[in-house]
């Protein structure tokens, strides 16, 4: 068996579309990270997205636990065009609303769609697992990356995923029996 601790990253505080901008985090809740790294298994080790908000987050909760490099196949949705754009400062309000209503295929301009975030990210998993079989691991990313796996445990359209929040700092985790993924916890606070 394998299971996945999913971490996400600190607050940005931005009030925007944040997907491959490398914004800082805010680690100054040292209470909040003594509790998730406290909460996560000793043995387990570390990986996170290369954006900065999630690499420095991993740095802090680590301690002795071993640190994998970091994977670009964690980082968060690309949001291309709208990129740091507040949703009602998106021009195409329509394209917007499928985007988010009908996640699947749709893309932002010159971003990428949610089919394409679950690919990337089912890719870095399965490398992770294979690399690391029946190891605990604690994945320190984003929101998207964390609901598309999210979506994988639970069978959930992606529109039903979204229902689900993904708190800075939470813990979500998953367990792998053969093929099949399970939801032990989702965005639990320690």
């Amino acid at each position: 068996m394998s299971r996945l601790f999913w971490v996400r990253h600190g607050p940005t505080h931005a009030k925007s579309m944040v997907g491959w901008s490398d914004l800082p985090a805010d680690l100054s809740d040292t209470a909040a990270l003594t509790r998730l790294h406290a909460h996560l298994p000793d043995t387990a080790a570390v990986v996170s997205s290369d954006l900065s908000r999630a690499a420095a987050t991993a740095d802090a909760i680590a301690g002795a636990r071993p640190r994998l490099p970091h994977d670009p196949d964690l980082r968060e949705i690309h949001f291309g065009k709208w990129e740091l754009q507040g949703f009602d400062t998106i021009e195409d309000q329509e394209h917007l609303r499928a985007f988010w209503e009908d996640p699947g295929d749709i893309r932002p301009p010159g971003g990428e769609s949610w089919h394409e975030v679950s690919t990337r990210v089912d890719r870095a998993v399965a490398r992770l697992v294979a690399a690391h079989p029946r190891r605990d691991l604690v994945v320190v990313a984003h929101m998207g990356v964390i609901l598309t796996q999210v979506q994988k445990a639970l069978g959930l359209s992606a529109y039903d995923t979204f229902a689900h929040r993904i708190d800075n700092l939470s813990v979500t985790e998953l367990h792998r029996h053969g093929d099949v993924w399970r939801a032990a916890a989702i965005n639990h606070r320690p």
